[in-house]
């Protein structure tokens, strides 16, 4: 009910907004700390606005991420901030030069509304209120466990200097991106948001040396964890993971593309060539940043004899939203390649649209397959760039099993 009433609050805000002036006279350049409001806790945002003519852009910043936003729209006293290929949007209200106050909404669900104040200025991510009486920085075993009692392994990697700290946590489905936050005595807070997920990740050092902490992800999902230093502690393959059923050797699909053509694996364009079936979908982070590498490096490999097919499982089973979607992601990310619409967001329904696949048990998940048609590699998720050393090894995998498939006969 609070989010109905918040939600209807703020229509008829945005109703008085669109009436008046697009010409604002308020001071909104420069850096903001930002706050999604998700009680108990709150998810810090530095959020920097720019404005070049009568053009508003703006940036959300995690750590050394900087991701660009455009087609910001001021309407005297109210702000627009889409959230770049995400299907979100920050709503605001202009209080005064130094105070927005709005909502952060994701249009993919008519009940996901976060409150979002904004102060204008440069502050620390997180409130420090004691020197840190420890370094976190190294790499942990975590243990992640749900509500229900089911636990994963991931990797915590993090870099502290002073009161400030950086990382990720590295799961066998994909990493939780760039995480920044601060250190107040022996307790770490850490957070980001990219536009789609809102990060919160808490922990404290016990006397063993061991971490206790707490993860939320948006207004509702939350988990705990504990976590050891453990230098040698390694994930599953992520080659393993996802695999051919017994008597598949090869995938066999048709789907439309954003223009509603049917496509197949077994068109002329793709035959005779090293081709890459990248499962994705416009909501995943880790699908952008997958992306945001497969785009250039396709531009300079294609005419090496290589295609990439993404086949996209977007929020809704609607064809129009979902081309819609791609469309735009494919227009911001430089992503020249063929993309397909595939289904919905769901790995079981997937899973069924390519019944040659064991599972499908991330997005994105990436299949090289050879200039004989043949599937030669599965990788399960993504180690993005927040990953650091990580991301640089699978960029040196990844050119090897495309070579090596390239040289083949």
């Amino acid at each position: 009910m609070k989010t109905r009433v918040l939600l209807a609050s703020f229509s008829i805000f945005l109703l008085a907004a669109c009436s008046q002036s697009q010409n604002s006279k308020h001071e909104l350049q420069g850096m903001w700390h930002a706050e999604l409001d998700i009680n108990p806790d709150v998810i810090p945002v530095e959020l920097e606005l720019e404005k070049s003519g009568e053009k508003w852009e703006a940036y959300l910043i995690n750590g050394e991420e900087k991701l660009k936003l455009d087609d910001v729209l001021v309407k005297n006293d109210s702000i627009f901030i889409p959230m770049g290929v995400f299907d979100s949007e920050i709503k605001a209200s202009i209080k005064n030069d130094s105070l927005l106050r709005g909502v952060f909404v994701k249009n993919t669900s008519s009940d996901y509304a976060i409150p979002f104040e904004a102060k204008k200025g440069e502050f620390e991510r997180f409130e420090v209120t004691e020197k840190p009486k420890t370094d976190f920085s190294g790499k942990w075993k975590t243990i992640f466990q749900d509500s229900n009692g089911k636990t994963y392994e991931a990797i915590g990697e993090f870099v502290q200097n002073g009161i400030q700290i950086r990382g990720t946590f590295l799961t066998a489905l994909g990493d939780y991106r760039f995480l920044a936050g601060n250190v107040s005595g022996e307790k770490f807070f850490l957070s980001a948001f990219d536009g789609s997920h809102a990060f919160f990740f808490t922990g404290d050092l016990l006397e063993d040396g061991s971490i206790q902490g707490r993860f939320r992800s948006g207004p509702r999902y939350q988990e705990t964890f504990i976590a050891v230093r453990d230098e040698d502690f390694e994930l599953p393959d992520a080659y393993e993971l996802t695999y051919l059923k017994d008597g598949y050797e090869e995938l066999d699909f048709s789907f439309p593309d954003t223009e509603g053509n049917i496509v197949s694996i077994k068109d002329d364009k793709f035959k005779n060539k090293v081709v890459l079936v990248q499962l994705f979908g416009t909501w995943c982070p880790n699908c952008m940043d997958e992306t945001k590498f497969l785009a250039p490096w396709y531009e300079k490999n294609k005419d090496r004899g290589i295609e990439i097919i993404g086949l996209a499982f977007e929020s809704k089973p609607d064809f129009d939203y979902a081309s819609q979607r791609v469309k735009k992601s494919a227009e911001k990310l430089g992503a020249g390649y063929t993309f397909l619409i595939a289904g919905v967001s769901n790995k079981e329904k997937a899973a069924e649209a390519l019944p040659a696949l064991s599972s499908v048990v991330a997005f994105p998940t990436l299949i090289y397959i050879g200039k004989n048609g043949k599937v030669r590699h599965i990788h399960t998720g993504f180690n993005g760039p927040g990953t650091g050393g990580l991301y640089d090894r699978w960029i040196e995998e990844h050119e090897e099993l495309v070579s090596g498939l390239l040289r083949e006969e």
